[in-house]
């Protein structure tokens, strides 16, 4: 039995995703809210984490979660599989400078999707081909991950101590990171820096 995460903000999208999924294969499935899923991904050891990229919380999710070294003393984390669009090639970017091991076309077939699940859970990459070519022609990420992790989280409403807390950095790391990445994004503040890097699709 494959055992599946989905991570999504919308609850009847992550229920509808997780049916399909239950529907198509032996598929051991489990939907939860971003904020939930790393706590989940430590304690189900799933197989394959599934996200949407567009969803809020998606950024520090993929800068957390994906790394899997089998011989660390911590809980291992799950090979990720994001959900994308073309659109937004940005976003994707982001994506691939993760440590995703599948990106799937949101406009394609459940069919694709279940294809996605079957070859990450495998351990093998799987790249929609417009998904590719919409992330070569987009224009590189200015920030660091951690400036993004770091943004995203600002653009959710946390506050200073909070993304500190979340990190585990020091608040005055974490004021450090947003200087940066206010200033590599060209913006006038945090507000303006979040309006741009949303815009870009870049969290």
């Amino acid at each position: 039995m494959t055992k599946v995460l989905v991570v999504h903000s919308v609850r009847l999208v992550r229920s509808a995703l997780a049916a399909l999924l239950r529907s198509e294969g032996p598929f051991e499935v489990t939907a939860v809210g971003w904020r939930a899923a790393v706590r989940e991904t430590e304690s189900l050891r799933p197989d394959v984490t599934v996200v949407d990229l567009d969803c809020p919380g998606a950024a520090p999710l993929l800068a957390g979660v994906g790394r899997r070294d089998r011989h660390a003393s911590s809980p291992a984390s799950s090979p990720i599989l994001v959900l994308a669009s073309a659109g937004t090639p940005g976003s994707l970017r982001r994506a691939f400078r993760a440590p995703v091991l599948g990106c799937v076309d949101k406009d394609g077939s459940p069919g694709r999707l279940v294809r996605a699940v079957r070859r990450v859970a495998a351990g093998e990459r799987f790249v929609d081909a417009s998904l590719a070519s919409a992330c070569m022609e987009a224009d590189p990420v200015p920030l660091s991950p951690r400036e993004l992790s770091v943004l995203a989280r600002a653009a959710e409403g946390d506050s200073i101590a909070e993304i500190a807390s979340a990190l585990h950095l020091a608040s005055g790391t974490v004021r450090n990171y947003m200087a940066a990445a206010t200033r590599k994004a060209g913006a006038r503040n945090r507000i303006d820096a979040i309006r741009i890097s949303r815009r870009e699709g870049w969290v």
